[in-house]
């Protein structure tokens, strides 16, 4: 077996801290050093890890010897400028998402990556969620028949941000998985929102991705919603499937309904048309932690030199979605064009 990867955290706050707590029980990694702004966190780190350094700020953090990698978990706006820098000192680095805050900064940093032959990895976690890969496997296997559309809801009451909007805080999740599991490339997208608790955050948006071939994704993403739902629907010409991450056991369900129909006998198609309701499946799933997942997924492609699903490209692709959002959104919804 290769000796552990060493590991250092920057941020270890809300979610920073369950990557943490992953990180830390995996054999594949030893994490050597923490470091965070917040005097409170520092200390709730300290009673529950009294085992691992505590940095006095980040240049100490990127010294320590045997770090060979940074994960990433601060609020947004910090991203690029420790994401760059841990990247010119030879470390891998871990991301959470949103990758940047703009287009340019996602860019950079992957070309950064690149040249120094390092891997960056964003966290779009639903990539290793074990329901939504089993949705992906089925669309790829040709399951599904050809996938029309797909629509997700992203709603809870709170976390409400004060440095990203909801579309940057939640959405991403959702770009990548329809990037995963919708055929050709995204042309354009239109995102139509509202802030109704701060000026200029806003916190309901509505987004439709446009891809090759017809394909479309839509996205509610809402932290002011009576409702928490974490849903997916995807629509196929065979069968559908919906993922409902907020069920204990059955997260997945694949109904084998669709349209038939035979013009022969009628004046048009429309007429011929006649629904086939067939069976509902609940298939089993892998009940592993998503998020374990995706920590061993980044230790591994740094042990074997692979790829991360979730790569530089792969953030890139997302980032340029959700800029192309942004867009739209502050015009009203005007479409952009996503094309080069």
């Amino acid at each position: 077996m290769s000796d552990p990867v060493g590991l250092a955290q920057v941020g270890v706050g809300y979610w920073g801290k369950n990557l943490l707590r992953n990180f830390t029980k995996l054999r594949e990694a030893r994490v050597l050093a923490v470091f965070d702004h917040e005097a409170k966190v520092r200390d709730e780190i300290g009673r529950e890890y009294p085992q691992l350094f505590q940095a006095q700020n980040y240049d100490e953090m990127l010294a320590i010897s045997g770090v060979e990698a940074v994960v990433i978990a601060t609020d947004t706006p910090h991203h690029f400028v420790l994401a760059k820098r841990a990247l010119e000192e030879g470390k891998h680095v871990f991301i959470e998402k949103p990758m940047t805050q703009t287009l340019a900064e996602a860019e950079e940093l992957a070309v950064l990556a690149e040249s120094r032959d390092k891997h960056l990895m964003v966290g779009h976690l639903l990539l290793y969620h074990p329901a939504y890969r089993f949705v992906e496997d089925a669309v790829r296997s040709g399951k599904l028949g050809d996938v029309y559309y797909l629509y997700s809801v992203r709603a809870n009451l709170g976390i409400v941000r004060r440095n990203e909007n909801v579309l940057e805080s939640l959405a991403p999740h959702d770009i990548a998985v329809a990037l995963a599991m919708l055929p050709g490339k995204a042309l354009a997208v239109s995102a139509q929102g509202s802030a109704y608790l701060q000026p200029g955050v806003e916190d309901v948006c509505f987004t439709t991705i446009f891809f090759e071939g017809g394909a479309l994704a839509h996205l509610h993403t809402s932290w002011l919603d009576p409702n928490k739902i974490r849903r997916l629907t995807v629509v196929g010409s065979e069968k559908m499937a919906v993922v409902d991450d907020l069920e204990g056991r059955e997260k997945v369900r694949l109904y084998d309904r669709d349209f038939t129909g035979d013009e022969s006998h009628y004046a048009d198609f429309a007429g011929a048309i006649s629904v086939r309701a067939g069976d509902i499946v609940i298939p089993r799933i892998d009940s592993s932690e998503p998020l374990r997942l995706e920590c061993k997924h980044f230790v591994d492609c740094i042990r074997s030199g692979s790829s991360p699903r979730s790569n530089g490209s792969n953030g890139l692709e997302v980032m340029r979605i959700l800029s192309g959002a942004q867009t739209s959104l502050r015009n009203r919804g005007r479409v952009v064009d996503l094309r080069p």
